[in-house]
């Protein structure tokens, strides 16, 4: 049962995974040899996208940059992405890279080749850029898990002081002023950092004018911009809450429950819950999600202070309000995640075989050891509650006594009383059970005992937040499905590189190293076959032969030999032609010298 509720909880994320756009098909097809030039390169995707300045970069065979026109929606569809090519291309391999902004506002980017005529001679490596630039995306990673961390402490200590009712609020103050300027700071740095985390360029683009302004015009940008407004309205609110000594009053919880939600909606407009299947019932699911997450990973921070601070006369008030509000909260998250983790997934069969999977296999074990702390947390509860239990129900009515009769000193020796205004557990109904107080027992040992579990829950709790931001980040698992399903062939990758080291036992440069194979396109049918091979220094080396052959076992198929050439510093051939799909074996023989040979065998793939 446990195991069942922790995977429900974990399928869901602090913030639901719908899907990141995926590419579903482009035209001309990927690795394919067209008669006459297009016109245009067309990409459609599992959703709809942004297109930025720069989402596509076309390279000719050449490896320069041809020159395009600008990027469109093909046929105002949200779902595809369209640049037009010049009139006249000259033949041979076309590289290209592309990049759009997911509905989600997470960036997707790829490449794919095309040939005019028939493929190039040779196939050098074009650097179509990184993905994204190493320092944005940590900065943003970053930034992005501060901001999850500040708005579950700041929306559970408000909860805890609203709901809980603590005797003395003084110690939720830091913490509450620290979640405010961390959520601001970390809120202000995703707005600068936007417009290069979509482009994938470095920080310092952040301050380009014309970036900041399509950011600010952006659903991610407007998101961020709402947020930094609540968080002005939540600080005259947290101001005016703390001039109020009432703090039961409906018009502070309403007030601060809108502003919660208010808060959790900016992360559900522009995010996962905004694109995909169902969005206005994601986006909901989303935000009470969000604020359950807040009210008890938070609220665990705002107990373990007060825990630490008060001076325990009201904790058996304090302790048993958030166990309930604690419970409640998780049985939020199981609902929510149980809707999530469908809408994210789609099938369980992905678990194991995706990263998402992965990712959410790792939250299973936090959450699983979360919920174990939070029982044994609820184990403590019980028993600091206990004594306030006992005096509601043992305490006898009061009697009134003649005049001058020993009144006092009859109720002081009575058993009943005594059992009644002891605020020790050791009586025969208090947790104890033994009749006298031990100190396990104690108060001090009772608060020890919770104040140890409650910080060993906040420490994996912040282990779940960060695995969490990781996974929002994560292409979910039903849009990976999603692509792989409505991919057409032309979609797989165009080539296969394969590195083969070699060693001859000579002493020489040449007689130990690599040599690099790219097979284009890896398909049943006519293959181009580029080598190069680097000596021990990392050098290319000059060899007297290199030799290729291809067999399939399976099918009794082969030795069929490419009969490479030497183009003088690397080897090729465009009409070595596999007949058949499946796993062949690859055999490559390097000779340095008259007598020094080497033959490596490597597995390589061909697709039908």
């Amino acid at each position: 049962m446990l195991l069942g509720t922790v995977l429900v909880l974990l399928l869901g994320g602090a913030a639901p995974a719908s899907a990141h756009a995926a590419l579903r098909s482009t035209d001309p097809d990927d690795g394919s040899v067209v008669q006459r030039a297009p016109r245009h390169v067309t990409l459609t995707f599992t959703e709809s996208v942004g297109l930025l300045d720069d989402s596509f970069r076309v390279f000719g065979p050449d490896q320069h940059r041809v020159p395009t026109g600008e990027a469109t929606h093909a046929e105002d569809r949200s779902d595809t992405a369209r640049i037009t090519l010049p009139g006249k291309l000259a033949q041979g391999t076309y590289t290209v890279a592309w990049r759009v902004v997911s509905a989600d506002s997470h960036p997707v980017s790829g490449a794919f080749s095309f040939s005019v005529g028939k493929r190039s001679s040779t196939m050098l490596q074009v650097d179509t850029g990184p993905a994204e630039d190493p320092l944005t995306g940590g900065l943003h990673t970053t930034a992005r898990y501060l901001a999850y961390l500040a708005a579950a402490l700041l929306v559970g200590t408000v909860a805890f002081a609203l709901l809980c009712r603590p005797a003395r609020t003084s110690p939720l103050r830091r913490p509450v002023v620290a979640a405010w300027w961390t959520l601001l700071g970390s809120t202000v740095v995703l707005l600068l950092l936007r417009a290069p985390y979509e482009a994938g360029t470095g920080p310092a683009t952040a301050f380009d004018a014309d970036a900041l302004g399509r950011t600010l015009s952006g659903r991610p940008g407007l998101a961020l911009l709402a947020r930094l407004a609540l968080l002005v309205l939540s600080a005259v609110f947290l101001v005016w809450l703390a001039r109020r000594r009432d703090r039961r009053e409906p018009v502070a919880l309403a007030l601060g429950t809108a502003l919660a939600a208010g808060l959790a909606l900016t992360w559900a407009a522009a995010e996962h819950a905004s694109a995909g299947i169902q969005v206005p019932l994601a986006m909901t699911s989303s935000v009470l999600h969000l604020l359950a997450t807040g009210v008890w990973l938070g609220g665990l921070v705002a107990l373990l202070l007060t825990l630490r601070r008060s001076s325990g006369e009201d904790l058996t008030e304090v302790v048993p309000r958030f166990s309930r509000i604690a419970f409640a909260s998780v049985i939020v998250l199981v609902l929510t995640g149980l809707y999530q983790s469908w809408r994210g997934l789609g099938s369980l069969s992905v678990l194991g075989g995706t990263s998402y999977g992965r990712l959410l296999l790792a939250k299973l074990v936090a959450v699983t050891a979360l919920l174990l702390a939070a029982g044994y947390s609820r184990r403590w509860t019980a028993r600091i509650a206990a004594p306030a239990a006992t005096a509601r129900t043992a305490v006898p009515a009061r009697v009134p006594q003649p005049v001058g009769a020993p009144a006092e000193s009859g109720e002081r020796n009575s058993p009943d009383t005594v059992a009644g205004d002891s605020d020790g557990p050791g009586g025969s109904d208090g947790p104890g059970g033994s009749g006298g107080p031990g100190d396990s027992d104690s108060p001090d040992a009772l608060r020890r005992g919770l104040r140890r579990s409650v910080l060993v829950e906040v420490a994996v709790a912040a282990a779940v937040l960060l695995i969490t931001t990781v996974l929002t980040g994560t292409l979910p698992g039903r849009a990976q499905a999603e692509a792989a399903r409505q991919a057409p062939a032309g979609t797989l990758p165009p080539t296969t590189q394969v590195t083969v080291p070699y060693d001859t036992g000579t002493g020489a440069v040449t007689g130990r190293g690599k040599v690099w194979v790219t097979l284009d396109p890896a398909r049943v049918g006519e293959n181009g076959i580029q080598a190069v091979v680097h000596g021990s220094d990392a050098g290319l080396v000059v060899i007297p032969e290199l030799r290729i052959t291809f067999s399939l076992p399976s099918r009794d198929v082969g030795p069929i030999d490419a009969e490479l050439t030497d183009r003088g510093g690397y080897w090729s051939t465009n009409a070595v032609t596999l007949p058949l799909p499946g796993t062949w074996t690859m055999k490559t023989t390097v000779r340095v010298s008259e007598v020094d040979q080497v033959t490596v065998e490597k597995q390589v793939r061909i697709a039908p």
